[in-house]
């Protein structure tokens, strides 16, 4: 159940309704939006009259939960969410476009990608310093030494990093270094991750499992926003299904459905739903006409050399001329990239 106080209720009206929650055996989760508090109470409600809280002071309506992730849902919030990051917004009127090297392998090649993205209109730099890999045998990352790396080409290009993180031990140290937790496919269900992640009170990429539906992936943004951390960003990338033409398929009807479900901004990674670099343009210039917030794109100065996922990374070259075709196609449907 979800009590909303009115807007600009006093501190004393919010904590008379929890007190008295708490007192009939509920458990109260307290949530504030701006000048809107809303209590959540969890328990057994079935014997529960809603009236007997309605009328309290301060009260502006008694609502069931209607969802499992209330917190993430319009029913909590009708308009869109916006995630700041730094200087850069996700959720806005802009598609903001996230671009960078899958693995950071050394300077050079870090602060190449850095720089070529950023001139072509790229506004967050995206590179894993800790890489989950299918085999125990691939390389698994720079570690702390690749997180110091973009630490350094944010300081040189301005661009806020986004970078995964695997382990909630590991949400302490990145935290140190990133403006965005990147929570892989692999680890969306990954709930001590997803605490830990909450409580690093900072921006979240969070995206939806390989084989996961979309209300599994709310219920894990609901894990990290029961923390009071409302800075969540979806990401769709792609879904394991029996086509064998592309790395993963694309499940762009979870961008519209999404955007009817939530108010947290949504954004797509062509790259992983691909998995080939011949496919990504197209498949960007989709998502953006579906709505999405904001584009997750693998970019490398040589490909064929790249230590991980070469093979559907652009080069420099392609990744300024996808994001040339992007400009007319953004604005046809309101949107600046």
């Amino acid at each position: 159940m979800i009590i909303r106080m009115t807007a600009g209720a006093s501190e004393a009206d919010i904590d008379y309704v929890v007190r008295r929650m708490a007192s009939l055996g509920f458990t109260t989760h307290l949530t504030r939006d701006g000048a809107v508090t809303v209590v959540g109470v969890i328990g057994d409600l079935r014997s529960f009259d809603p009236a007997s809280v309605a009328t309290l002071r301060g009260v502006e309506a008694v609502l069931p939960m209607g969802r499992a992730f209330w917190m993430a849902s319009r029913d909590y919030r009708e308009r869109d969410s916006v995630v700041t990051v730094r200087d850069c917004t996700v959720g806005g009127s802009e598609v903001a476009v996230m671009a960078g090297p899958c693995s950071v392998e050394g300077r050079d090649q870090l602060m190449k990608t850095a720089w070529a993205v950023r001139q072509a209109g790229a506004r967050l730099l995206r590179g894993g310093a800790f890489k989950p890999r299918t085999s125990p045998y691939s390389f698994q990352g720079m570690a702390e030494a690749g997180l110091e790396l973009l630490a350094e080409a944010r300081q040189e290009t301005g661009l806020p990093i986004v970078t995964e993180v695997m382990a909630p031990e590991q949400v302490g140290l990145v935290a140190q270094y990133a403006d965005v937790l990147q929570v892989g496919t692999r680890n969306m269900q990954n709930f001590p991750l997803l605490h830990a992640c909450g409580e690093a009170g900072m921006p979240v990429l969070l995206k939806r499992g390989m084989m996961a539906t979309l209300e599994e992936l709310l219920l894990s943004a609901e894990y990290i926003m029961s923390h009071g951390n409302h800075q969540v960003i979806l990401c769709e990338r792609g879904i394991r299904t029996f086509e064998t033409a592309t790395r993963n398929t694309l499940d762009i009807n979870a961008v519209p459905v999404l955007k009817e479900l939530t108010h947290l901004p949504v954004v797509v990674d062509p790259s992983h739903a691909t998995g080939k670099s011949s496919l990504v343009p197209a498949v960007s210039r989709a998502a953006v006409a579906a709505g999405a917030d904001g584009l997750l794109i693998e970019v490398h100065p040589e490909p064929s050399r790249a230590w991980s996922d070469g093979p559907q990374s652009l080069d420099l070259y392609q990744f300024e001329s996808m994001m040339e075709s992007l400009q007319p196609l953004a604005r046809a449907v309101g949107r600046s990239l």
